[in-house]
């Protein structure tokens, strides 16, 4: 389960994370942290990633382009890094289910409201 944070989350989630999802990574620590939505989209096409954002450009490329990638959208406002942390956590299990259950092959987003 290839994870990519996008920059409006903060790369530290990387290190706090790293028991539950192992392969997390962040746009930052990838050489990305000023690359244009289009770019880390290609990138994270290219090394089977999905891309967790909070904004809704990856969505909107996604339409226009397809996917892979996947994305996780979490619309859920500003979230304190912890309160990020927790959230991931508590809803690993959906994202797993989201990314390996072959229900969820055609879908390319799944939303958190």
């Amino acid at each position: 389960m290839k994870l990519l944070l996008d920059q409006n989350l903060s790369y530290r989630l990387v290190r706090d994370l790293q028991e539950t999802i192992p392969e997390l990574t962040h746009v930052k620590l990838e050489g990305l942290q000023d690359a244009e939505d289009y770019e880390v989209w290609k990138f994270a096409r290219q090394y089977n990633y999905t891309i967790i954002t909070f904004d809704i450009d990856f969505y909107e490329l996604q339409i226009v382009k397809g996917f892979p990638p996947q994305i996780i959208w979490l619309r859920k406002g500003n979230m304190t890094r912890k309160e990020c942390t927790t959230f991931l956590q508590e809803n690993i299990s959906k994202i797993r289910d989201f990314l390996t259950n072959e229900e969820f092959k055609d879908t390319g987003c799944l939303e958190f409201r």
